[in-house]
């Protein structure tokens, strides 16, 4: 979901009260706090060798260690808190949105925001965890490495190749005149 959608939505239901449950039936402290928003561009080069790059806005949440459960925030709360953010500091519309949580039971970790359901005076977010993939194989490419007793590329384990030296090792870079010596200004 890009960070338009999820504001959107967030717009469309400004009385409710937000809460996130992060497994089943396991919901996020209703006295919650957004810590921060992050912008995070992201570069990357994939196993396959192709850049990638991608924007994701990270929203934080934090459950404090004594709940004060007559505080329950309500959308148009974070909406505010949203609004700030956003004079400081402009938010990609189509970047990936993710919210951060963890806690004493829960290790913390990045998940997606999925199905949003509509309670009465409550506005849940599920959220869904996030994977790891392998872009090349996702677009029918090759990470380089060769399958075993297949000769064909894929991502699979290649068999050991053991390599043993039986010579001194040759060094280099130790002549007088070298940039690596005390003084030579190398470090």
């Amino acid at each position: 979901m890009n960070w338009q959608s999820f504001k959107s939505t967030l717009l469309a239901n400004p009385d409710k009260v937000l809460q996130f449950q992060y497994a089943e039936g396991q919901f996020v402290d209703a006295s919650y706090h957004i810590t921060e928003i992050k912008l995070a561009p992201i570069v990357s080069v994939d196993c396959g060798g192709v850049m990638n790059s991608w924007t994701e806005v990270i929203v934080q949440l934090y459950e404090p260690s004594v709940s004060e459960t007559d505080r329950a925030m309500k959308v148009s709360k974070a909406l505010s808190i949203i609004n700030v953010v956003e004079k400081m500091l402009p938010l990609n519309p189509d970047a990936t949105v993710k919210i951060e949580f963890g806690n004493s039971r829960f290790d913390t970790r990045q998940m997606y925001p999925g199905e949003f359901l509509t309670e009465g005076d409550a506005f849940t977010v599920n959220l869904v965890p996030d994977f790891t993939q392998c872009k090349a194989l996702a677009r029918n490419g090759s990470c380089g490495t060769l399958k075993p007793n297949t000769g064909s590329s894929c991502c699979g384990l290649v068999d050991a190749v053991v390599i043993t030296e039986t010579e001194e090792p040759e060094l280099v870079g130790t002549e007088e005149s070298s940039c690596c010596s005390p003084g030579g200004g190398c470090c």
